[in-house]
């Protein structure tokens, strides 16, 4: 019975997507990362801004730090249409094919918290909804019937995520107008923009512009495993880009717009919109569409998690790492307060990936001119890229350099405009050279 259910489950795995079969226009395309972005975690990060900054730099700070932020993202995204491979395929042309286990183990870790802070939160919206309609609450069960719906979704396949995401964002759009418009009627705009800032998360404009950066940077595992579905090079980058900013801009925005209302009429500030919006009339439809976000959403996270294990596992199916991971996010959400860290988790992963995408970049477009040779990435030693035992030493030195900068910049001694920028360049540059004239690899040589 269960072998005739496999059947229809989602048949993805590393091989390249065939031209011919990639189902993702411009549409699409733009409808899968505004769907993907627009979601309560990042509405929760556009809460951390107001009221440590005022209204208007915080808007300025989050349109210039996403615009730059998801660059290296589309990018990551082109490289996936043009190959027609996953990101941590992609990754064994920079770190090696053995080397490039590391990242994919990295980026299973950190997908799989992911999963448990929005299966958490979709548990909060969807309890908050059943409660104002029945007055039964059971947090628990209902974080284990979202994330199991995450698990069944996630199961069928890049095609069922596709078709979920355009109505995620649809869904999405239409509560961020209505949320507008009920505020407005209450509330004047004018009071918002004349607010004065008043430190509550220890938010300067350094560290809100990193956390945007860092924000941005939490999708690049994600890039190429959908972009490689793009029917060309500017559906993928346009379509990326734009979803990207307009989605960032709408959520945090709308973050930031509900932080500054609840501060200003002395509501307690909360982790749930549904329960800050229900102040303002409008708790239930916002706890059913915030649900339905971060739903789709989360089956992003499992997805590419998979694809991360089977970069590790090759040989493995993709339901059995997608079923794996989709029970230990049901039981990672029960963990108590994994929500209480949630900034320091923003930067941590900035600290992780920012170096680690610099070092993939550097080496797809600077030192291989824009193309690898997609057979030898899949062959087991690896072709040319096999380095040294599989290990490319450039990327690892690189990469360790970049994250010491990271943490330095980040956690000893901050910059006064955040880390992210500095260490993505300067960890490039650094891959650049050691690739070129220290660190040589022999299959360069050979």
């Amino acid at each position: 019975m269960f072998k005739h259910l496999s059947q229809h489950f989602g048949q993805d795995g590393l091989a390249p997507t065939d031209q011919g079969h990639r189902s993702l226009g411009l549409g699409g395309t733009t409808a899968l990362w505004l769907g993907a972005n627009v979601v309560v975690t990042t509405i929760l990060t556009g809460m951390l801004l107001v009221p440590d900054l005022k209204f208007t730099q915080a808007m300025l700070i989050v349109l210039i730090g996403s615009g730059i932020g998801i660059l290296p993202l589309v990018l990551v995204g082109l490289m996936g249409q043009r190959s027609g491979l996953t990101t941590m395929v992609l990754a064994r042309g920079s770190y090696g094919v053995h080397g490039a286990k590391l990242p994919s183990l990295v980026n299973l870790l950190t997908l799989l918290a992911w999963s448990w802070i929005q299966a958490l939160l979709a548990g909060m919206s969807l309890n908050y909804a059943v409660e104002h309609l029945t007055g039964y609450s059971n947090l628990a069960l209902f974080t284990i019937l979202c994330e199991t719906l995450v698990l069944l979704i996630a199961l069928r396949g890049h095609l069922g995520i596709e078709r979920v995401e355009r109505w995620a964002a649809i869904g999405m759009l239409l509560l961020a107008g209505a949320v507008f418009y009920v505020m407005g009627q209450q509330f004047e705009f004018e009071s918002l923009l004349a607010m004065p800032t008043e430190p509550r998360n220890e938010i300067t404009p350094g560290i809100a512009f990193d956390i945007v950066i860092a924000t941005a940077f939490s999708w690049i595992p994600l890039a190429a495993d959908y972009n490689r579905n793009c029917r060309s090079q500017g559906v993928a980058a346009v379509g990326t880009w734009v979803g990207y900013v307009a989605a960032t801009l709408l959520a945090m925005g709308l973050g930031a717009t509900v932080s500054g209302f609840s501060v200003l009429t002395g509501m307690e500030q909360t982790y749930d919109p549904a329960v800050l919006l229900a102040g303002f009339g409008f708790g239930l439809p916002a706890a059913i569409v915030v649900f339905l976000s971060v739903m789709t959403t989360n089956v992003m996270c499992v997805y590419s998690a998979s694809l991360s294990y089977l970069n590790i596992s090759p040989n493995t199916r993709f339901w059995k790492p997608a079923l794996c991971i989709g029970v230990l996010s049901i039981l990672g959400s029960q963990i108590p307060g994994i929500l209480d860290n949630f900034q320091s988790f923003l930067l941590v992963i900035g600290s992780v990936f920012i170096p680690a995408f610099a070092v993939l970049i550097a080496d797809y477009f600077l030192i291989h001119k824009g193309d690898y040779a997609v057979d030898e990435l899949l062959s087991e030693d690896g072709g040319r890229y096999r380095y040294l035992n599989g290990f490319n030493p450039a990327a690892f030195v690189a990469y360790g350099l970049g994250a010491a900068l990271a943490y330095y910049w980040g956690w000893v001694s901050p910059l006064a405009w955040g880390a992210s920028l500095p260490v993505f360049l300067i960890t490039a540059a650094s891959y650049a050279v050691l690739r070129r004239w220290v660190l040589v690899p022999r299959a360069q040589l050979a």
